[in-house]
């Protein structure tokens, strides 16, 4: 089985119907999504059409809790809680609803052998949405080694990492492309779609092949002038605009 995985669109449609035409050449039996499909960018309900009729399984981000009333955002600063409150203006009723149905976290069972769990931020806490994307907060995952799956994919980040976890000991895996072990358990951090962080401003999106067990990351250019141009537009804060050239 190939399954498509992918996070943090951010209301970039230009972006993400991107990623989806890329995903037609890669033969993707199923999609995984891991939140925030809403926030920062101009596209909030167009975003969550497409990605909902495009996944298997969706697991709801912290822009996507706070614009659906599950988590409280009035300690965010002043330009993100705008276009929060923005895209609850935005959303149609039945994509409102959608959202409000996901879970903080989904676990898959592919086979006997591979369980698979999504979460947009720590897979041990999850409706905390706590960042993971340094050895030191991958270690402290190992205090619960034995509770976690296999595969635990997780966003919020906007950078792909990817963590072996052994007993007693986690290693930064430092590839695009690598084989599952056996031996170990993993944390893999998909990178975003729609607002990378990493310096490299083109999308990203992610294929595991359960067949190889292999994982890949990749990247595809997309039309930023056109979605940074909606965002000031639409009278949004046009540092989330300039912010996508970069890649931060």
């Amino acid at each position: 089985m190939r399954i498509g995985i992918f996070s943090d669109i951010h209301a970039n449609y230009e972006a993400l119907s991107t990623v989806v035409s890329a995903y037609k050449k890669e033969n993707i039996d199923i999609y995984f999504c891991l939140g925030d499909i809403v926030g920062y960018g101009a596209d909030p309900d167009l975003c969550c059409s497409i990605v909902k009729d495009m996944v298997e399984r969706c697991v709801i981000g912290n822009h996507d809790a706070a614009v659906t009333d599950k988590m409280d955002y009035s300690y965010y600063y002043d330009s993100a809680k705008a276009v929060l409150d923005l895209h609850k203006s935005l959303l149609s009723k039945e994509n409102m609803e959608w959202l409000s149905s996901l879970k903080f976290k989904e676990i898959i069972e592919i086979d006997k052998d591979l369980q698979i769990q999504l979460s947009h931020g720590s897979p041990l806490r999850p409706q905390e949405f706590e960042y993971i994307f340094t050895l030191e907060q991958a270690r402290e995952l190992l205090y619960n080694f034995d509770d976690l799956p296999k595969l635990n994919f997780i966003g919020h980040s906007h950078l792909y990492r990817v963590y072996a976890l052994y007993p007693g000991e986690v290693v930064e895996v430092n590839a695009t492309k690598f084989g599952i072990r056996k031996d170990c358990k993993y944390i893999i951090s998909v990178g975003s779609v729609g607002q990378p962080r990493d310096y490299d401003n083109r999308a990203g999106y992610c294929i595991l092949d359960t067949d190889k067990m292999e994982f890949e990351i990749k990247r595809v250019a997309y039309d930023i002038e056109t979605a940074a141009q909606k965002i000031k537009d639409a009278g949004i804060d046009p540092t989330f605009a300039n912010r996508l050239f970069i890649g931060i």
